[in-house]
């Protein structure tokens, strides 16, 4: 058993730090108390002395792209590789997302049928490094045969399909199907339409959402309980932000990228405001928005939706375990919740851009396991 003590506890529900001692058994999250409440007894359990750092959730990404070419330690020009690189890769992504910080992930497509499952397998296994995660295969335009691309999936072992947002019918024999087979649908939803053509299939996760209009903005909210958006900030703002050489335009790419982000600067807050689940998630993956920097999506969330610290850091966090299908038992640091655990030397509550910077982790824990540790101190 672990125990932590002088721990500033950011606990994910929104309530202000605390200072208290969080005990770990196994994989999971034995008690947690406050510091003024009687100590938990040392006896028998390794004691670390958090030193008065903050200890917090890990974080959950949910536009993961971990079999896309591109990480801070390696960036790619090519997005397709040859198999061999692709899996290599993705083993390579998995830890480095795992190093930020994000302890759970949920898939957002793969050039591959089968790579994420199969490193979900060697992940679970604990013969790689890597963040719990909800696999997906290829994003597809809806097939006739809808509902045998779900069984093929769900016979792949896939839990995610990523579907391209068009076809009335096709799209509700998918939700149907999906609904049957216990695998969740996503896709991207930029148009009014679009928006509700995925709300009205039993779509999960919609990403973007550019342009809801009033009829859209009801019917999201109708489905508050059912449905959580990604806007996918990370990705507009590495388009204003890239400095391509000079042989490169991409005059036009900033001027969209500028106007879709305004649009979804108007609409995001909107949705917070409605009770609509609105999480982190940027399309990481690409050469100039790499994996690795994946926390950056908090800080935009701050800046451009009007979100403050502890709400992005929720976001993350609870709202994340209630992505994984995991809401009673992932993303708060609470009694019976598995020890996925952030000990961070800075308080993102005040400022969430400390994600950013890999310095300010002492320890990372997933499921009981440290999987970083910097020097820590132990109580005797």
């Amino acid at each position: 058993m672990i125990l932590f003590v002088n721990a500033r506890i950011f606990d994910g529900t929104g309530a202000a730090p605390y200072l208290g001692e969080l005990l770990v058994d196994g994989k999971r999250i034995a008690e947690v108390r406050r510091c003024e409440q009687v100590p938990i007894p040392r006896e028998g359990k390794q004691v670390v002395d958090a030193a008065a750092c903050t200890l917090m959730p890990g974080m959950t990404e949910p536009h993961a792209h971990l079999t896309w070419s591109s990480s801070l330690e390696k960036l790619a020009p090519a997005t397709h590789l040859p198999p061999e690189e692709l899996a290599l890769t993705a083993a390579r992504n998995a830890r480095i997302l795992l190093d930020a910080g994000f302890t759970s992930a949920h898939s957002a497509g793969s050039p591959s049928r089968r790579l994420e499952v199969v490193l979900k397998k060697h992940i679970d296994s604990g013969g790689l490094p890597g963040p719990r995660l909800v696999p997906a295969g290829i994003e597809r335009q809806p097939p006739t045969d809808v509902r045998e691309l779900i069984n093929e999936s769900v016979a792949l072992g896939t839990k995610a399909v990523k579907l391209r947002i068009r076809g009335g019918s096709a799209l509700c024999a998918a939700g149907e199907q999906a609904r049957e087979s216990g695998v969740w649908l996503t896709g991207h939803a930029q148009a009014a339409e679009a928006i509700k053509l995925g709300l009205r299939a039993g779509f999960r996760l919609l990403y973007e959402c550019t342009h809801a209009d009033a009829e859209a903005l009801e019917l999201l909210e109708q489905h508050r309980d059912d449905i959580f958006v990604a806007p996918c900030v990370g990705i507009l703002q590495a388009t204003l932000d890239a400095m391509p050489p000079p042989h490169s335009d991409m005059s036009q790419m900033k001027a969209d990228a500028a106007k879709v982000l305004a649009a979804r600067s108007r609409l995001m807050p909107e949705l917070k405001r409605r009770g609509i689940r609105v999480l982190p998630g940027g399309e990481y993956g690409f050469p100039f928005n790499p994996n690795g920097r994946n926390a950056r999506d908090l800080e935009l969330f701050v800046r451009h939706f009007g979100f403050t610290p502890t709400e992005a850091l929720v976001a993350a966090t609870k709202l994340g375990g209630a992505l994984m299908g995991q809401q009673h038992e992932l993303g708060l640091l609470k009694s019976g919740y598995l020890a996925d655990l952030l000990l961070l030397q800075a308080d993102p509550t005040q400022d969430v851009r400390v994600l950013q910077d890999k310095r300010n982790f002492v320890a990372i824990m997933k499921e009981g396991a440290f999987h970083q540790t910097a020097p820590l101190a132990v109580a005797a």
